[in-house]
């Protein structure tokens, strides 16, 4: 069973990054920021380092909210329907586009370093509170948000995560790996957008042909895939071993059981590439996920009653790779580490990253 544990500390004063106010998290192994206007994840990276995976998105100076990195898509992953629209919905939901609130915390422990950051979405009628939590000597840190519904009336929800590598780290040699299985392209036609179905690392475009999802393609079709989680750890690793580094997530399946995948070229080469794992598959209005309600057996939205809340946890980490590593094939937690097996069928190499005690 995986179990998340969370410590209190205290949070590191707020600082300008590149201009932003931000809150900055560090270890002697690793740097993590935290984008408070609009509560982005800009910057996660070893600190003998400047390479960043998460190196995508205009970082402007100032104070105005914006989606850098790994940002948060909430209440809703894609499009508001034409009415929620024209009463001022954006796109991914609120959660980007509001300054999020800095909550300080007075204790510390040698679990790690601690800051917490809140949303109030007022068009959702949620509330989104943030726990952020890097462990004290590995480049390792979890994340614990609570949303609670302050409507008078429950109502459905969705929530995704929106982790965008880039450049330099993504490049042609980069390789994602998953343990996610049946998935689809997003553009499918109701009632069965759905077809075709394929299965991970496995994607089929709109001519048939069958592209296989762990290096990105000279094309940017398709764009959007979307596959569901069967295991109870759900993982989600790029590695490049030409850069010599290994990004990646791993979370509850109960709590975002899918993970939505897509990618951008700019001069033919990669530009974009998210790992977006979430409680939705499909990237339509919630008229259209009512109506579909569910695919490959997997709820296409949550509902929260009215006062009512409910918490969803991932972690992410950062390792160093040698420069012939093949991939991942499998992701554990043993003790207090998180075990990566290379994907390799003669003596696969192994990476042993410790957790902090934060995972179990």
């Amino acid at each position: 069973m995986l179990t998340f544990l969370w410590p209190f500390s205290q949070a590191l004063a707020e600082e300008r990054v590149r201009g932003r106010r931000s809150i900055v998290l560090e270890n002697d192994q690793a740097r993590l920021v935290l984008d408070i206007a609009g509560g982005s994840i800009p910057e996660f990276r070893f600190r003998d380092s400047e390479l960043n995976p998460l190196n995508w998105g205009r970082r402007n100076p100032g104070d105005q909210p914006g989606s850098m990195g790994h940002f948060l898509c909430c209440d809703r992953w894609g499009p508001p329907s034409d009415a929620e629209g024209k009463n001022g919905m954006p796109y991914h939901g609120e959660s980007s586009k509001v300054v999020w609130r800095v909550l300080q915390d007075t204790e510390t422990t040698a679990a790690g370093i601690h800051a917490r950051m809140a949303a109030d979405l007022p068009l959702a009628g949620l509330t989104v509170d943030r726990s952020v939590t890097l462990a004290t000597s590995s480049a390792f840190f979890v994340v614990s948000e609570t949303i609670t519904n302050n409507n008078k009336l429950g109502r459905i929800f969705n929530i995704v995560q929106h982790p965008t590598i880039g450049p330099p780290f993504l490049d042609e040699n980069c390789v994602v790996d998953s343990n996610c299985h049946r998935g689809f392209a997003q553009g499918g036609m109701m009632p069965n957008p759905e077809q075709p179905e394929f299965l991970w690392p496995s994607a089929i475009t709109k001519d048939g042909e069958r592209i296989s999802m762990r290096r990105m393609t000279n094309s940017e079709e398709p764009s959007v895939t979307s596959f569901v989680i069967d295991e109870e750890l759900g993982w989600a690793i790029a590695s490049n071993g030409k850069r010599g580094l290994l990004f990646g997530y791993a979370w509850k399946r109960s709590d975002y059981p899918w993970l939505n995948h897509w990618w951008k070229l700019k001069d033919g080469k990669p530009n974009a590439r998210g790992l977006e794992f979430g409680s939705t598959g499909l990237h339509q209005p919630f008229p259209v996920l009512v109506k579909k309600r569910e695919i490959f057996g997997q709820q296409l939205f949550e509902h929260l009653d009215t006062g009512k809340n409910i918490t969803k946890n991932y972690a992410s980490f950062l390792a160093k790779i040698p420069e012939g590593f093949k991939g991942v094939g499998k992701v554990a937690i043993q003790g207090g580490s998180l075990v990566i097996t290379e994907r390799a069928e003669m003596r696969p190499r192994t990476i042993n990253i410790a957790t902090g005690g934060l995972i179990q």
